[in-house]
């Protein structure tokens, strides 16, 4: 059995322990090929193009089925890693190594296994620095930041972020773009908003001046859709309600129907907006119907996080309240999909 039936296998029911194992395997095997000197250049442009392909997302793919094919992949830059060919042919197979492993990051991630998620940006960094790669390496440590962003710990992010600002610099890049907006989105959470507003000011500054070829939508670089989702997290943080639903509306329409996870965020961002003007029923309603309205692989991780962090938001006293009630079954799953509900 090759190594893709087997992560597809072992995904298929989830980020169970077998699978996990499986992933780590995988990275092992590459993180040591990294520490080697130098290495034939196999299907290095097929693996190439692979990663500029993984680059543009999902594409209605479940997380764990793209995980697979992506890991599989990785792997397949091993035999590269260990053999010796030019510095500038490894210096290439670094940057795809970095680009791939970063992107299994994001991937788990999103489904909520940050440990493992932050050994595979650990991987993703020293392949990018071994490229020399300077965006590549500030995009891993801005998309790293936003494991502690999304689960409970902003400061450590704020610090990841700005390490990501320093390896960036000034220059309008994807990365720096990057790394600026999700500072903002650390010091929001951090309830630091005027280093927040700062943060928001140079992303926006670095925006209006990006190159085009940084403004495609994919994981890499920083389109519209990508920069709108980043603020409609810092704003509704900061409780900038107005300017959030700009964001929010903005960004669902630069989104495609397929961005499930991402569509769902920005609905989690709304119904967040919706508690903080004052309506805490209708903004739980909101979110069970998020929540209900999601295929199973969905459910959980980031999503479930944003949810319960909405959860936690309502004060104590409403929690008896009915739509409190039902979003707290649904956070532990005891609601069911809605009807004719499915992957999109």
């Amino acid at each position: 059995m090759n190594r893709r039936h087997l992560l597809r296998g072992v995904l298929a029911a989830g980020l169970t322990a077998p699978a996990l194992t499986a992933l780590t395997d995988t990275r092992r095997s590459v993180d040591a090929a990294l520490t080697a000197a130098d290495i034939p250049s196999a299907d290095l442009a097929d693996l190439e193009a692979a990663a500029e392909t993984y680059g543009y997302g999902y594409g209605g793919q479940t997380p764990t089925g793209f995980l697979a094919d992506l890991a599989a992949d990785f792997a397949g830059l091993r035999p590269l890693l260990v053999s010796v060919q030019p510095v500038a042919t490894r210096t290439r197979v670094c940057r795809v190594a970095g680009q791939m492993a970063g992107m299994t990051a994001v991937v788990l991630h999103d489904l909520g296994a940050r440990s493992e998620a932050r050994s595979w940006f650990a991987t993703a960094a020293a392949a990018a620095r071994e490229s020399g790669d300077r965006h590549l390496h500030a995009w891993v440590l801005a998309r790293e930041a936003m494991v502690p962003i999304n689960w409970g710990a902003p400061q450590a992010a704020a610090r990841l972020a700005e390490q990501a600002r320093q390896i960036a610099g000034s220059r309008p890049t994807a990365a720096a773009t990057l790394a600026a907006a999700v500072a903002a989105r650390a010091y929001a959470l951090a309830h630091q908003p005027e280093k927040a507003q700062a943060a928001l000011d140079d992303a926006d500054t670095l925006m209006a001046r990006l190159p085009d070829a940084d403004r495609a939508d994919t994981w890499l670089t920083h389109g519209d859709q990508k920069h709108h989702v980043h603020l409609s997290h810092a704003l509704t943080a900061l409780g900038d309600t107005r300017r959030a639903r700009e964001s929010q509306q903005r960004a669902l329409e630069l989104s495609a129907p397929t961005s499930t996870m991402t569509r769902s965020l920005l609905a989690i961002d709304a119904a967040t907006c919706t508690h903080r003007d004052g309506d805490s029923e209708t903004a739980c309603r909101r979110v069970t119907a998020v929540l209900g309205g999601l295929p199973p692989a969905y459910r959980t991780g980031l999503v479930h996080r944003r949810a319960a962090d909405l959860y936690r938001a309502i004060p104590a006293q409403h929690h008896r309240e009915k739509a409190a009630e039902e979003l707290l079954d649904a956070l532990r799953g005891d609601v069911p999909p809605a009807a004719g509900s499915r992957s999109r």
